[in-house]
């Protein structure tokens, strides 16, 4: 078993909390925003949304040969050396987890409700407010809640699994 099996899922596990922290961040902006008619940009706030793909192997890949790389570095004398490992670009000793590659806004249109006495209200009396739905928004934040507390339980299960590997 090579030292890459060992943390690949604790790694995995990782990008997801990273991905979901992400993912809640965006969604409470949305409700804090819900009401804001006027952004630095002109107009009402925009819902925004995470859009999230599958994590490549090839950075942790390269980090993990970069620190290979160390081999033969010891910072104690009581320290054995780093071994030299040679980590395959195979996809079976590496999991791929999770990216956030970008923060979109959504483009459905602004909500238009009528309040004339409202100081962004047009000339016809209505107002263009966000295109936030709180119970779309609380549904997401149900979904990503759940999402990150599954990382949670897998990376401490990785995380016993370790610990008793290493008391055998």
């Amino acid at each position: 078993m090579s030292m890459t099996d060992l943390f690949s899922g604790l790694s995995i596990s990782a990008s997801g909390l990273r991905a979901q922290r992400i993912r809640q961040n965006t969604i409470a902006s949305n409700i804090a925003n819900a009401e804001t008619t006027r952004t630095e940009k002109g107009g009402p706030y925009r819902r925004q949304f995470v859009v999230m793909s599958a994590g490549s192997d090839e950075k942790e890949t390269a980090l993990l040969n970069q620190q290979a790389g160390l081999k033969g570095l010891q910072t104690n004398q009581n320290h054995l050396p780093i071994p030299p490992f040679n980590f395959p670009r195979d996809e079976r000793f590496f999991g791929s987890g999770v990216n956030v590659d970008e923060i979109r806004e959504d483009s459905r249109e602004p909500k238009m409700v009528y309040n004339p006495s409202h100081p962004d209200a047009d000339a016809k009396g209505y107002v263009a407010m966000p295109n936030v739905n709180i119970v779309e928004e609380m549904t997401d934040m149900i979904a990503a809640t759940r999402a990150y507390e599954a990382n949670v339980t897998a990376f401490d299960a990785t995380k016993t699994m370790l610990t008793q590997a290493l008391q055998l």
